[in-house]
Formats: structure tokens, C-alpha cells, sequence
């Protein structure tokens, strides 16, 4: 697959899907509504959201709208070799609106694509541009406090009180008392993943704790654990897993029951 950027309206009715490929949703007309594992927001003219592949996330348009949308494989041009560091626009979801400059190159995208007609080599040109400058205006551009540690056992604790709940970045970092900036960069030198990873693991690996220990309905466990639906949660298992949350239930007390003395 090719990278492809199209013009369309979202639907009214809420839907949901998760694909193997990375999105960019950006606003033209109207409004639309999104959430992304959690992380909700809303689009309106000239803002957008990246959803990273393998992302469950709901969607609605609302009366009149129309998105941009660029789909990007992982082997898209414009993330691999030269432009390979721009794949970490993706490490998670996340809502950005566009500056006056990145106004003014969308509107050039989009008269690019009426005129040449978008063939597949001119739309990796363009989609690697917009990438560029959506990565230089959204990378941690502060330098983090020399010397400053985390103290992620008290994230922990955060974490687990509010597992039920959407949790942003920016709930950790004022958590952590740092800028949100500052806080990405501080978590992911010392914990070695985004602050989104780890709360995922987190939800994951508590919710794979009740379903062994406790005879929770999933529904109630993914509610526990933060998933906005039993569907998103039974695909993060299978992602996570590569088993369904009913067969992690099944494994893991027979394994437990292997471990019974007689």
C-alpha cells in the first residue's frame, strides 16, 4: 500500500476500526468528534488528529463536514530512510491545529492535488512536507531539567487510581509537576517507552489480572481498566496477547489450577 490522501465527509452516526496503517485527519469544513484509545477530542477547520496504526478509535462527523485524510503505511517514502525520524510523529494519538505557515501549505496541498492530478509519487512529496513541519512544530523542543528523575512509583499510584478513567499526558506531567514537553521527554529517557505505552501496558496488564482472579464480566473489566469498549478492549488483547480476553481467562486458571497441590 501506497500512500494515499483523500477529501471526504465523516459520517454522522458514530462508527469505530482500527487499521494497520497510520492516519492524519485534518479539518476543512464543519466538525468532527474522535477518540483514540481513549484520548477524545474534537476537529474543526484547520485542526486535526494522528491516529497511529493498530489505533481502535471511534469517529463522527457532525452535519456538513469534510476531512483530509492521509493514509500512511509504515513503508510509506515519507517514513523510512531519509525522513525515517518522522515516524515518531506516530508514537501515539494526539490533536494539533495548524499555524498560519502550515494554513498557507495546505492550501498549496490542496490546489497541488486538483491541478497535477495526486499520482502516487507527488502525494509521498507532499505528505512528507506536511509531516516535517507537523513534526518540527510538535517535538519536545525544550531541553528537560538537568538531573531531574522521575519518581515513577508515584506515577504508578496515579496511574492505578485513575485506570478507569481517559488519561492525557498532560494529567501525568501535572502530576509529575513538569511541562508536558518536558515530561515526554523526561519519561521516555527513563523508562525507555512513550508515556502512552505504559499506561496501555498498565490497563493491559491489570485487566489480565482480573480476568484470571476474579469472575468480572469483560465488560466491567474493560471499563475497570480504561478501554472505551469491550471491542477495543478484546483488540488490545489480541494486539498485546495475541489472544482473546476470554482465552486469557481460560489460560490462565487452568494454569493456575495446574499449580494446585492435589
Amino acid at each position: 500500500m501506497s500512500s494515499a490522501i483523500r477529501q471526504i465527509p465523516l459520517d454522522t452516526a458514530t462508527r469505530h476500526h482500527a487499521h494497520d496503517f497510520h492516519q492524519i485527519v485534518i479539518g476543512l469544513e464543519g466538525r468532527a468528534e474522535f477518540e483514540i484509545e481513549g484520548l477524545g477530542g474534537a476537529i474543526s477547520a484547520l485542526s486535526g488528529c494522528i491516529v497511529p496504526a493498530n489505533h481502535v478509535h471511534y469517529y463522527a462527523g457532525t452535519s456538513q463536514n469534510r476531512q483530509l485524510i492521509l493514509d500512511l503505511p509504515r513503508e510509506a517514502h515519507c517514513l523510512i530512510g531519509f525522513h525515517h525520524e518522522l515516524s515518531r510523529l506516530f508514537d501515539a494519538p494526539r490533536f494539533f491545529a495548524l499555524d498560519a505557515p502550515l494554513k498557507r501549505y495546505l492550501d498549496f496541498l490542496l490546489l497541488e492535488l486538483d491541478v497535477a492530478g495526486g499520482s502516487g509519487a507527488q502525494q509521498e512529496r507532499l505528505s512528507a512536507t506536511l509531516l516535517g513541519c507537523l513534526n518540527a512544530r510538535l517535538a519536545e523542543a525544550t531541553a528537560p531539567p538537568r538531573g531531574r528523575r522521575l519518581d515513577l512509583a508515584r506515577l504508578d499510584r496515579f496511574i492505578q487510581r485513575h485506570l478507569a478513567s481517559p488519561l492525557a499526558v498532560a494529567d501525568l506531567a501535572r502530576e509529575a509537576c513538569l511541562s508536558e514537553a518536558h515530561f515526554r521527554h523526561c519519561f521516555r529517557e527513563q523508562a525507555g517507552l512513550t508515556p502512552w505505552q505504559y499506561v496501555r501496558n498498565r490497563r493491559l496488564e491489570t485487566a489480565r489480572h482480573l480476568l484470571t482472579r476474579s469472575d468480572l464480566p469483560l465488560s466491567e473489566v474493560a471499563a475497570q481498566t480504561g478501554f472505551a469498549s469491550q471491542s477495543a478492549f478484546s483488540h488490545a488483547c489480541r494486539e498485546a496477547f495475541d489472544a482473546s480476553p476470554s482465552r486469557l481467562r481460560r489460560n490462565g486458571r487452568l494454569l493456575t489450577n495446574s499449580r494446585t497441590p492435589p
